[in-house]
């Protein structure tokens, strides 16, 4: 037997953990959000989130990840774009 029952264990707290996080970013759906739509934006939220967790003195980081979310989704499904050079070099650094 491959793994074992640490792999088995293992196994169990990323699927508790993966599943956190995705009860923990629905919060954050639009009421009009289709499907797809969430679910795409769901997995840029749980990608980038490491990177936007607010402080113990908040901060805001994580609105800032939910509005990035929204631009992402936008540009991504409904062909939004930015109008200058400078607005996406901009965009490039906030979503790195």
């Amino acid at each position: 037997m491959v793994g074992g029952e640490g792999t088995s264990a293992a196994a169990e707290e990323l699927v508790k953990g993966t599943r956190q996080a995705a009860e923990f970013a629905e919060q954050f759906r639009a009421y009009s959000e289709s499907e797809k739509h969430w679910k795409a934006r769901m997995e840029f939220i749980l990608r980038h989130l490491p990177d936007y967790q607010d402080g113990p003195n908040g901060g805001g980081r994580l609105d800032r990840l939910l509005a990035l979310s929204m631009v992402w989704a936008n540009h991504l499904f409904l062909g939004s774009s930015v109008n200058t050079k400078e607005d996406f070099s901009n965009f490039h650094h906030a979503v790195e």
